[in-house]
């Protein structure tokens, strides 16, 4: 039934389509979602999320026991995703006293929680002191004083970790890469003996380990095995001159997902289990060093594919000889990632998912900017004002990067699984858009 549909393999796992010729999802009509809900919405298929979460636990757990999966929250974080990481079993990646506090509303164990950030607060570093946040990992000198003296003032002595930049080349977009040297994150390795042995002299601080994360949307392995092989020389060279202990290591994520047919599919959870744990375990060999806690921090490669973005269709405009717009009800204040990264997506008719192509279309959003584009030359079946359109691929970085732009309402999400429905965020009102507003 789907198999000349090859668009499918970039949605849930739990895709497919009904009698009717509608994108189904976790058992859910899409179709009819949208009716119920309005559109612009976001759905998540809650089975497929809780599936990747078990495969990384499991992926990693079997070559190197005792890994904790970190989710980077930063992905997609609301109070139901703070839940189910929770019922999940896995910690959380956090970087502000917002995520903090959302993790707090549902009972999120805090001290399974790492607390990253390249310009922390004296505010959010007092909340993570208070709420006992599990890691906090410091990004600079500034912070390793500050967060000295603030630990003294609380009678506190927080678990830390380093983050170092390791100066690794990872093939991506330029906005995604935080590992090179010239990044706004963390130790570059110039700076990282220092910033290891001024830790270690801190009074107010336990410094347990190193972190590196370097970058994003990464498919190969290589970047990984090189930035291991350096922060491992790192800790051997340090444990020799200063007699640094690498108690914990964490080694990010930033796995890749396919976003669209004209890139491969991502390799699985096993594929960096594999080659990374390996390479943990020959390095600390190599070094006589003992094998450190292992953490990973995935977020994209956990909530990207789970989430579906539904549109209505409305203004289909004709330019002859140069292109068809066709406009939906959303666009970059839902789903900036195609202006500000060039993200290319792919798209298709919910309602229509069989229809045959008729040529090539540009997605527009409704937005006052030219630059509001989500998809250039689509090939769809004509669109019509009222189809459905779903994008796939919508699960991680839409939603927290959303804004209010030309006052527009954030978006209503919903979580389906086995045929049902449940909304986890309702869409923004007038009172919501203006409750901060004074006259």
């Amino acid at each position: 039934m789907t198999e000349n549909i090859p668009r499918l393999v970039l949605f849930p796992e739990n895709t497919g389509v009904n009698k009717q010729g509608h994108l189904v999802i976790g058992g859910c009509d899409t179709v009819e979602l949208a009716k119920e809900f309005g559109t612009p919405l976001y759905v998540f298929d809650e089975a497929a999320l809780r599936n990747k979460c078990t495969e990384y636990k499991t992926e990693f757990n079997k070559r190197y026991p005792g890994t904790t999966v970190l989710y980077a929250a930063k992905a997609f974080l609301c109070r139901a995703m703070a839940n189910l990481i929770k019922e999940e079993g896995l910690g959380m990646d956090i970087v502000s006293g917002g995520e903090m506090g959302i993790a707090a509303s549902v009972d999120f164990p805090l001290e399974n929680t790492f607390f990253h950030g390249n310009n922390k607060s004296a505010d959010e570093l007092r909340q993570a002191l208070q709420c006992g946040v599990g890691r906090i990992v410091v990004d600079n000198f500034h912070e390793l004083k500050m967060l000295d003296k603030l630990s003294g003032e609380k009678d506190r002595r927080p678990t830390i970790l380093l983050r170092i930049t390791p100066g690794v080349d990872v093939h991506t977009h330029a906005n995604i890469v935080t590992g090179n040297i010239d990044s706004k994150f963390g130790f570059p390795l110039v700076t990282a003996e220092e910033a290891i042995a001024t830790a270690m002299s801190l009074p107010n601080l336990n410094l347990t380990g190193l972190h590196f994360h370097i970058g994003s949307l990464i498919y190969e392995t290589e970047p990984y095995l090189q930035a291991i092989e350096y922060i491992l020389n790192l800790a051997a060279e340090m444990k020799r001159k200063k007699g640094f202990a690498l108690h914990e290591l964490d080694i990010g994520g930033g796995y890749a997902v396919q976003y669209n047919l004209d890139t491969p599919p991502a390799p699985p959870a096993s594929y960096f289990a594999e080659a990374l744990t390996d390479k943990v375990k020959q390095e600390c060999k190599r070094h006589g060093l003992p094998l450190p806690k292992l953490f990973i921090e995935p977020g994209r490669s956990v909530v990207a594919r789970a989430g579906v973005a539904l549109y209505n269709v409305g203004v289909v405009k004709d330019i002859p000889e140069v292109r068809t717009y066709v406009s939906v009800d959303g666009g970059m204040a839902d789903n900036i990632r195609p202006a500000l990264y060039g993200a290319v997506q792919e798209a298709l008719l919910a309602n229509r998912v069989k229809a045959k192509e008729a040529g090539k279309f540009t997605i527009a959003g409704k937005f006052c900017e030219s630059g509001d584009i989500l998809i250039k030359d689509l090939p769809l079946a004509r669109p019509e004002a009222g189809d459905i359109l779903a994008v796939p691929d919508c699960g991680a970085y839409c939603i927290p990067q959303a804004c209010n732009y030309n006052a527009s309402f954030k978006v209503a999400i919903v979580m389906v699984n086995e045929g049902r429905a449940r909304l986890i965020r309702r869409r923004e009102t007038l009172e919501d858009l203006i409750r901060g507003d004074i006259v």
